[in-house]
């Protein structure tokens, strides 16, 4: 696949961008965005793409993203909407601010996204939800990030209805354990991602997924090869729910 324009949300890290790596590489057209202007820079810089500083829990920030997407004249054939964070809490002792945080940005800030892109989304075009396999697999704390990720693919489904008329597609690939730095930013030290990673030895993969082992999935619901699909679920998880 090369020639094609594709935002990425949250394209300074992780699976976001492993995946602007590689689109870039094959020749297309990457917009990546992040909370961060040194890093949006420095991403951006080093893979020949461009970058936007656009927060996924500010709606102001990204009906300016679309305006200046829209000023430019940018067209995308694709979206991927991979921004999101995972605070890991107990049911019992999650506070009212770490569910309104986490549904700000898992799930509010796709909405949005989509919401003001779709104007600029091409006839046909492609969108990517980044979903996780939390939304058919119970873990311990993690209730409101699997609240998040399912209420979006939800919003998908009745999206497709609403926009099939405009040829935009939306399905979902649903990452197993993959090592990146969430886990980090869940508040998880190196023993215990230690400990974590090497209990996916016990997987029919015999290991921790990487980031690249996911953009294959996205890169295949991006092309042309899934203009027949809609609201497809691809689980990335290594054989874990086996």
């Amino acid at each position: 696949m090369n020639g094609k324009t594709i935002l990425i949300t949250g394209g300074t890290a992780g699976i976001g961008l492993a995946l602007a790596e590689k689109l870039a590489a094959d020749g297309n057209h990457v917009i990546i965005t992040g909370r961060d202007q040194h890093k949006v820079n420095q991403v951006s810089a080093a893979i020949g793409c461009s970058g936007f500083v656009a927060d996924s829990a500010d709606g102001a920030a990204l009906k300016q993203l679309a305006a200046a997407l829209q000023k430019d004249n940018i067209q995308l054939d694709g979206l991927v909407l991979n921004a999101g964070v995972f605070y890991p809490q107990a049911i019992a002792t999650s506070s009212e601010e770490d569910f309104d945080q986490t549904i700000a940005i898992n799930t509010k800030g796709p909405f949005i996204t989509l919401q003001q892109l779709q104007p600029l989304l091409k006839n046909p075009s492609s969108v990517v939800f980044v979903s996780s396999i939390v939304v058919t697999k119970a873990f311990p704390q993690a209730a409101v990030y699997a609240a998040s990720k399912a209420a979006f693919e939800a919003i998908a489904r009745v999206a497709n209805l609403e926009f099939s008329g405009l040829g935009i597609r939306i399905n979902s690939v649903r990452p197993g354990v993959t090592a990146t730095a969430i886990q980090g930013k869940a508040g998880m030290n190196a023993e215990q991602q230690d400990a974590l990673f090497e209990s996916m030895k016990d997987t029919v993969l015999g290991r921790v997924m990487t980031a690249q082992d996911q953009i294959g999935a996205i890169e295949f619901l991006l092309s042309d090869q899934s203009l027949a699909m809609r609201s497809a679920v691809l689980e990335v998880d290594g054989g874990y729910l086996l």
